[in-house]
């Protein structure tokens, strides 16, 4: 149940984070192009983040 709603929650911050991205490319005027390389760096950063708080999560439980 615990990995379900650390599922949950995962997804909902990644969408968030996203979110506040576009927010910051918007409110700084990156220009289109460096766009994509902004996202990407922040999704591999959240995703690492994610995973490590997954193994954290499933070293407790366990």
């Amino acid at each position: 149940m615990i990995i379900l709603i650390t599922i949950l929650f995962s997804i909902f911050y990644l969408f968030q984070i996203n979110k506040m991205t576009y927010a910051l490319c918007e409110s700084r005027e990156i220009p289109e192009e460096k766009q994509p390389k902004i996202y990407r760096t922040v999704n591999i950063l959240i995703t690492i983040l994610i995973i490590s708080f997954f193994v954290e999560i499933l070293t407790t439980v366990t």
